[in-house]
């Protein structure tokens, strides 16, 4: 009881620290409205016979009316309902990107700050040349590559749902390494604490060590971490579907949408504004949650409670 009534406790500074950061607070609210509207807003309007997909090129770069809101796109497509789709798609990859990027780098480490020695060498000289090297020329060669050419069925290599498994893998293969090296620091500093020499004595091996009783206690670096990648994978997915190399038609993201409008933005201006605000605001409430969330698991903020 007194362990539960402890964890209640510190759970409540925590919301009381992060609810007392106001702009991460305004943010939160701010991702929850459009992780609803990406995930209800396409299924809702599909009962309702609206559908995001429908051409009608009398109707093209119309206005903004009651029968379109923000307006339509040059193919006379609705531009609300292409935004909710498109950021389902977004969002969908930044997150995955993240989850796959801080699974990988909490393992990678994790074996690096507990295993030390030539162990820690090898994988920390691999995390630094992940880092030297360029990372968008190289994801945008690497995204020019014909997954047909290197033997993919192309049943798994095309289409719209292949362009987002790729992205995501692509990103999380080079991205991993900000949280690599933000676990080992944190493992290295937990792995000579009383709690992981009382488990060495009770005989517990050194893997059940790291992922029992290690890793729960540097938790809050990889949720700061992953928070704060998401922003940057979503970014980066914009890069390479406004240069045609990321999320392909006729599944439509933030990116590939501002691709289209690339060549109209004299003339419909919109088509470039909506998803481009879209992204900024997208990024910088992930950025401000992210330091919300450092503000509220720092330690060191128990002292001024």
């Amino acid at each position: 009881m007194a362990a539960e009534r402890l964890a209640v406790g510190r759970r409540r500074r925590l919301w009381r620290r992060f609810a007392g950061h106001r702009l991460a607070m305004t943010a939160g609210w701010l991702l929850a409205a459009l992780v609803l509207a990406g995930l209800v807003g396409p299924p809702l309007c599909r009962a309702f016979g609206l559908d995001g997909e429908a051409v009608d090129l009398f109707g093209r770069l119309a206005p903004a009316s009651l029968e379109h809101p923000l307006g339509t796109d040059e193919l006379g497509r609705d531009l609300l309902l292409r935004l909710l789709e498109g950021g389902r798609i977004s969002l969908a990859v930044g997150l995955a990107g993240a989850l796959l990027t801080a699974v990988i780098g909490t393992a990678i480490g994790l074996a690096a700050g507990y295993a030390g020695g030539r162990v820690d060498a090898a994988l920390m000289r691999l995390t630094d040349a992940i880092i030297a090297l360029p990372l968008l020329p190289l994801l945008i060669v690497l995204a020019a590559v014909d997954p047909i050419k290197l033997g993919l069925p192309a049943a798994l290599a095309d289409g719209g749902l292949a362009s987002i498994w790729r992205i995501v893998l692509l990103v999380a293969l080079f991205g991993w390494t900000t949280v690599a090296r933000l676990v080992r620091a944190a493992v290295l500093s937990q792995k000579e604490r009383d709690y992981v020499r009382a488990a060495r004595a009770l005989g517990a091996g050194p893997w059940r060590i790291a992922v029992r009783h290690v890793l729960p206690n540097v938790a809050s670096p990889i949720i700061v971490a992953t928070t704060l990648s998401i922003g940057n994978i979503m970014l980066t997915e914009s890069v390479l579907s406004f240069l045609g190399l990321g999320i392909q038609p006729p599944l439509p993201s933030w990116g590939n949408m501002l691709t289209n409008a690339q060549e109209l933005i004299w003339q419909a201006p919109h088509l470039a504004v909506w998803p481009g605000a879209l992204i900024f605001l997208t990024v910088i409430a992930f950025n401000l949650l992210g330091d919300g969330l450092q503000d509220a698991l720092d330690p060191r903020g128990d002292a001024g409670i």
